[in-house]
């Protein structure tokens, strides 16, 4: 059997939906390809049951740890399987409501393993499908590095959120130790901790979070810290085996040979682009250094009529692997493939993102070292979120915020912050970013007070004046 569409997408997630939608809208037939469950990534194993459970876990932390003196702990019950339930039951409306029903029939979804027999033509289990122009949007998964041992040892990567697939997480172990240092390694482990599992944190840089501000990898290694989490970082991983009671891994930490057990082991050490199963050689489609489709500011790989978005192209064209990012960038690679338009490029430069842990983390732009690196004469200054107002008044200030700016024209270049509600403030620093704001900007830009997001107005008075010495609103 075959069919020809105007685009064939490899893939059903957000990047595909929005090439699909696009496709829906004008006109134009399309089929997306899916061999796991629909939705993809963030909806079913993602994204949003991550979510879910970090704050049901902080609901449970909290009322353990008050922060008001005058109010006394209470130990909620636990019920882990009910929770995993809700979170399905949650994953199965969203993707009915937010996927499924978008499309209504009108963009068929073919299930089963997709690989090329050419560079126009898809096979899924024995179903040829032809397209005029095709967008490969197949998505990333968990990358494993070579550690001797780990392929005879049972493991866990972010996929233990999936929904009715056999890697899913039912019970809750009594400990966990983890590889890698990145979000979704503090994402889970802060969340497991929470809910009572004796969680490890092995991380191989010297702090958590590689990339990042140095005051934000030590502002979240200190909070771990003090929460009781055991973070370990120049871990260098000699070797995984089973144990009576799980497994045991073998770690040179600080110069020092160390075993480590727990029941479980959890890999979070950075994600793949999915080019490796779909016969990509029969297309003509170069790939990068890790798997990743090249691409151009349009999507376009170097075979014109084959077009990818969303993390299949990795970090290239300062693309981030995020869903709303890939969702984006899926309606401009259908724009660009059907619409006979001129094309539209693609515009990475101002990407928000946040890390769910407890406090949140936000930031956007550059660092102080990429900027250094770009030219830029920099003026940096990081401030306490115990001088932020409604940090106090809620009785949080862990954390702080680090703004990075032009020290010759003043314009905001970056903007990290370690603090309350990170992930929601984060984007007045990205409206600012975008228009090319400068410090003044934020600093006359009247603020509700108190609110969290008076830490960027506050950070940017610093570069005049001290920010311990403000009346309650900050000028």
């Amino acid at each position: 059997m075959s069919s020809k569409f105007d685009l064939v997408i490899l893939g059903s997630g957000s990047t595909a939906f929005a090439a699909a939608l696009w496709a829906q809208h004008n006109g134009k037939t399309a089929v997306m390809t899916e061999e796991r469950t629909v939705g993809g990534t963030c909806v079913n194993r993602g994204c949003l049951p991550s979510k879910n459970l970090i704050e049901a876990a902080r609901i449970l932390y909290e009322a353990r740890h008050p922060r008001y003196p005058g109010l006394t702990p209470s130990k909620m019950k636990l019920n882990f399987k009910a929770l995993v339930a809700q979170k399905d039951q949650l994953i199965r409306s969203y993707r009915g409501h937010k996927y499924e029903s978008l499309v209504g029939g009108k963009v068929p979804i073919e299930k089963g393993h997709a690989q090329f027999l050419d560079p126009n033509t898809v096979e899924v289990d024995g179903k040829r499908l032809t397209g005029d122009k095709i967008l490969i949007a197949t998505g990333s998964r968990a990358a494993l590095p070579d550690i001797p041992g780990l392929q005879g040892v049972p493991y866990l990567t972010s996929d233990l959120l999936t929904s009715g697939e056999s890697m899913e997480l039912k019970f809750l172990p009594k400990s966990l130790l983890i590889i890698g240092g990145g979000y979704t390694a503090l994402e889970l482990g802060q969340m497991f901790h929470r809910f009572g599992t004796k969680v490890t944190l092995l991380e191989r840089s010297e702090a958590l979070l590689r990339g990042y501000e140095p005051e934000v990898r030590q502002a979240i290694g200190e909070i771990f810290r003090a929460e009781g989490i055991d973070v370990g970082t120049q871990a260098s991983i000699r070797e995984i085996r089973t144990a009576r009671a799980g497994i045991t891994v073998k770690v040179a930490l600080n110069g020092k040979e160390r075993e480590f057990r727990a029941e479980r082991l959890l890999m979070a050490t950075g994600r793949r682009p999915n080019t490796d199963k779909i016969a990509i050689e029969r297309t003509g489609v170069t790939l990068g250094d890790h798997g990743e489709v090249k691409v151009d500011q349009f999507l376009r790989s170097h075979v014109h009529h084959i077009f990818a978005a969303g993390d299949v192209i990795g970090n290239q064209i300062d693309n981030q692997m995020a869903t709303p990012v890939g969702s984006q960038d899926g309606g401009i690679a259908a724009h660009n493939a059907l619409s006979g338009e001129e094309m539209r490029p693609v515009n990475h430069r101002v990407i928000p993102r946040a890390v769910f842990t407890d406090p949140q983390i936000g930031l956007v732009g550059l660092t102080d070292k990429e900027a250094n690196a770009q030219g830029h004469r920099c003026w940096c200054s990081t401030i306490p979120m115990s001088l932020v107002p409604r940090a106090g008044a809620v009785r949080d200030t862990r954390g702080l915020i680090k703004m990075v700016a032009d020290a010759d024209t003043n314009e905001v270049l970056g903007v990290s912050m370690v603090g309350l509600n990170a992930g929601e403030v984060i984007h007045e620093a990205a409206v600012g970013l975008r228009f090319h704001a400068k410090i003044q900007d934020f600093i006359d830009l009247l603020h509700v007070y108190p609110t969290m997001a008076e830490a960027i107005k506050i950070v940017a008075i610093s570069r005049y004046k001290d920010p311990a010495k403000l009346s309650c609103c900050a000028e």
